[in-house]
């Protein structure tokens, strides 16, 4: 955590475009990011939670059910820019829709799924403002298996390999990709170069691929504490269980 407790980051771009399929009939109606913990729309403890360390303004990616997200967002306590993600062709594209609201700054991007501790966009910042040579800074989480995610190699905090859903059981590395990164405005020069994955979306991580490829420094941030992607109903039914 920086000294001051807030970060030298203004700004977050904050992805909350796709239904959330693996939630079932419960988002038919309801964009996964609207569904309440303890009281509140997820999205809603991202977006405080960012505030109270510091974000000014923010970047929301929406496209299902937007008009939901965009009423209850519209007069919130911070501004907010909303873009609409058409179609929903993945996080690299979505992110890429952020380039005029980033202009020349550092930003933080996350997901309006990924609940965790405010220390972690603490930390994050605190790594990019001390690596100015880091184009990127992966949040990470240790995990027993990051078969479900990003697997992230690194040596001394420095990112050696990022590997997308590595098969089950192959990986020798704990850190997961943990859906929170610390950019430079440099990384639109990589999603303009963007090619679709084999599931046909444009991947935010292939970007950060694409950096250790031409030796760019990126970096890794450990998050602590309470973290969940909030992916399946009984992600969302632990997080209000731990609440009460």
């Amino acid at each position: 955590m920086n000294r001051t407790g807030k970060t030298s980051i203004r700004k977050a771009v904050v992805l909350a475009a796709g239904r959330g399929k693996r939630m079932g009939e419960i988002t038919t109606e309801t964009p996964k990011t609207m569904l309440e913990v303890r009281g509140r729309p997820m999205l809603e403890h991202v977006l405080n939670g960012l505030a109270d360390v510091g974000i000014e303004s923010f970047f929301l990616v929406v496209g299902y059910r937007r008009e939901m997200i965009e009423q209850h967002f519209r007069n919130w306590r911070l501004p907010i820019e909303f873009r609409v993600q058409d179609p929903v062709d993945g996080t690299g594209s979505a992110t890429r829709l952020a380039r005029e609201f980033v202009g020349d700054e550092p930003f933080l991007l996350t997901y309006g799924d990924i609940i965790c501790e405010p220390q972690a966009y603490l930390r994050c910042d605190r790594e990019i403002a001390e690596h100015p040579s880091a184009a990127a800074v992966l949040g990470v989480r240790d995990v027993e298996d990051p078969w479900q995610g990003a697997a992230v190699y690194e040596q001394d905090g420095r990112v050696t390999r990022v590997i997308e859903k590595p098969p089950r059981g192959t990986s020798t590395t704990r850190w997961n990709s943990a859906g929170l990164d610390g950019l430079r405005p440099v990384a639109f020069s990589y999603l303009d170069r963007l090619q679709p994955s084999a599931r046909g979306e444009y991947e935010i991580t292939t970007i950060f691929e694409m950096m250790l490829e031409e030796n760019v420094e990126v970096r890794i941030s450990p998050m602590e504490g309470l973290w969940r992607d909030v992916g399946r109903p009984e992600d969302l039914a632990a997080l209000n269980e731990s609440a009460g």
